[in-house]
């Protein structure tokens, strides 16, 4: 693809993100996107959102669970960049409208917060521990600048993996306290419990999600730094939220995280 044509597939969904509107699938209209097309366009959007002022705090994975490809109907994860924009407070109230938000869903997920910078090629699991500050609970609002969340793997890459906004719970817990494949999320709405699942849902271990994100990002040359926040993915299918829910988690030996979002 050429680069007048990435720019111009990042400066769409750019103007999506600001407007608050959908667009059609990207793959409905290039069926020979590739996922490397894809990444070229969504550092487009990213660019475009540092020149706004954001600023880079992390990465993300996702699609890492079966129950969300199921939902999602993406059968490989996904990967995208985290900014300053995108994190508001454990507990906060969130406006829908002010936070650009179009059709938002929610996931629990384990937030890995780097102690150390971790390598770009070969990357473990047990490396990924060995550089962890602490894990913390997380909501990440998923959001599709894509109508209908009718995406393919490329629609979502380039989209910077259908990332929204996110929360970290406050408490921060020591990766090797704890035995992160069997710690229970739940995940309740409006005082109702709405999804549960095990560490174990994300590649069999959230650390195998954080190794195969640094080495898949590491491939495009991006570096995982100190003081990073990584999203491991999401333990539980994605819940739609509206505004008037409110949100809790918690996950076994790490703590809780709650969101409430307003119009």
């Amino acid at each position: 693809m050429t680069e007048s044509k990435v720019h111009s597939l990042g400066d769409l969904l750019y103007a999506a993100l600001r407007g608050q509107r959908t667009i059609s699938p990207l793959t409905d209209t290039d069926a020979e996107l590739t996922v490397e097309d894809a990444y070229r366009i969504s550092l487009r959007l990213l660019e475009r959102r540092l020149q706004d002022g954001e600023k880079v705090i992390g990465k993300k994975i996702g699609v890492t669970s079966r129950a969300v490809q199921e939902m999602l109907n993406v059968r490989q994860p996904d990967f995208g960049f985290l900014t300053d924009a995108m994190q508001y407070p454990d507990g906060a109230e969130v406006s829908i409208t002010k936070a650009g938000l179009i059709q938002p869903r929610a996931e629990g997920e384990i937030a890995f917060l780097l102690g150390r910078d971790l390598g770009s090629e070969g990357v473990t699991a047990e490396e990924v521990l060995d550089a962890t500050e602490a894990v913390m609970p997380c909501f990440e609002i998923v959001d599709s600048r894509i109508d209908n969340w009718r995406i393919r793997i490329q629609d979502t890459v380039a989209d910077n993996a259908s990332c929204g906004i996110f929360v970290v719970g406050n408490a921060l817990v020591d990766p090797r306290s704890i035995d992160l494949a069997n710690a229970e999320l739940k995940m309740f709405r409006n005082g109702k419990l709405e999804a549960s699942g095990f560490g174990s849902a994300v590649q069999g271990h959230p650390a195998e999600a954080v190794a195969w994100l640094a080495n898949t990002l590491g491939k495009f040359g991006i570096p995982f730094r100190k003081g990073e926040i990584i999203l491991s993915g999401s333990l539980v299918p994605l819940v739609p939220a509206a505004a008037g829910d409110r949100f809790e988690l918690t996950i076994d030996g790490i703590g809780s995280s709650s969101i409430s979002f307003v119009a």
